[in-house]
């Protein structure tokens, strides 16, 4: 089944203790897609400036990804973030934001994207988000199968009615731990997962970074380890990979379960792990599904 991911392309510049690099290719649609098309195909939504170079698309170059509702802003300038990891880099410190297309970002779904029966709402500011789920459900509807958000701290601070507004109606939600304690005010994180839920998701994914992810439900609390990764070059756009392989595989098997729901743990696990090995999304651009077939089922062993 089809995919629609709404979010963002970006030029990265990041500093980790592995190095520096500038101009990367990245963006929150853009992992996602890049883990999500190996196993499903994919409807990409987002927007880039004049300044983006078309040649850089080729990294979806033999995977499903539908760029028709990527809109190139005539004069505009892409969105740019620049980040720094220290430490253990589970959390990056932003040195620099860059909206540009960003702040006047209008989704635009071309014919047959908002039919797509699987929707992932990447990380963008909430009154996007509710752009698209208006424009999904009147589409569908009522047909649509299930969608999950993205957030993150900004958008907690400073939009928190329109994101309380999303959470009210989409089917799940994924962000990491410490997003999880702001928006409810719990130190204590199970608690935090299980408050999280009573602002009206079925599903919260809580993402722990090196230590893995927690799944919330109503009926099941599920804990995931992390995909033992020798050395981690990047984290930037492991959640987003996290999400592409866990939405990718709901997509590829047409069924929403807890067993599903954590079974796509998995892949989504296995597929940020390939995305922390390199800078930006060098690695998970190279990764072949038999890559990932391997990886797996090292993973599969691992956690048995």
């Amino acid at each position: 089944m089809s995919l629609l991911v709404v979010g963002t392309i970006a030029f990265d510049e990041i500093e980790t203790p592995s190095g520096r690099v500038h101009d990367e290719t990245g963006g929150s649609a853009t992992y996602f897609s890049l883990a999500a098309s190996r196993f499903s195909r994919v409807f990409l939504v987002g927007a880039v400036g004049t300044d983006f170079p078309r040649e850089r698309f080729a990294i979806f170059d033999g995977r499903d990804v539908d760029l028709a509702g990527v809109e190139t802003v005539a004069g505009g300038k892409t969105f740019r973030w620049a980040g720094r990891y220290q430490g253990d880099m589970n959390s990056a410190e932003t040195l620099d934001t860059q909206l540009n297309v960003l702040a006047t970002f209008d989704p635009k779904l071309p014919a047959g994207f908002a039919d797509a029966p699987f929707v992932f709402l990447a990380n963008a500011a909430p009154a996007v988000q509710l752009k698209v789920l208006d424009a999904t459900q009147k589409a569908a509807d009522g047909g649509r199968r299930f969608v999950m958000a993205d957030t993150m701290n900004i958008w907690i601070e400073h939009a928190r009615a329109e994101l309380l507004e999303v959470l009210r109606r989409v089917d799940a939600v994924i962000l990491n731990d410490g997003e999880a304690r702001m928006l409810t005010g719990e130190r204590n994180l199970i608690r935090a997962g299980q408050k999280i839920l009573e602002l009206g998701p079925k599903v919260a994914i809580v993402k722990k970074g090196e230590h893995g992810a927690f799944l919330f439900s109503t009926y099941v609390f599920h804990a995931m380890p992390a995909y033992p990764v020798g050395e981690v070059v990047d984290p930037t756009g492991a959640g987003d990979s996290f999400a592409g392989g866990l939405m990718g595989y709901l997509a590829r098997t047409g069924r929403v379960s807890i067993a599903n729901l954590r079974r796509g743990m998995v892949y989504g696990t296995v597929a940020a792990s390939f995305t922390v090995s390199d800078f930006g999304t060098r690695a998970i651009a190279r990764a072949t599904r038999e890559d990932f077939d391997l990886r797996l089922a090292e993973f599969e062993h691992f956690v048995s």
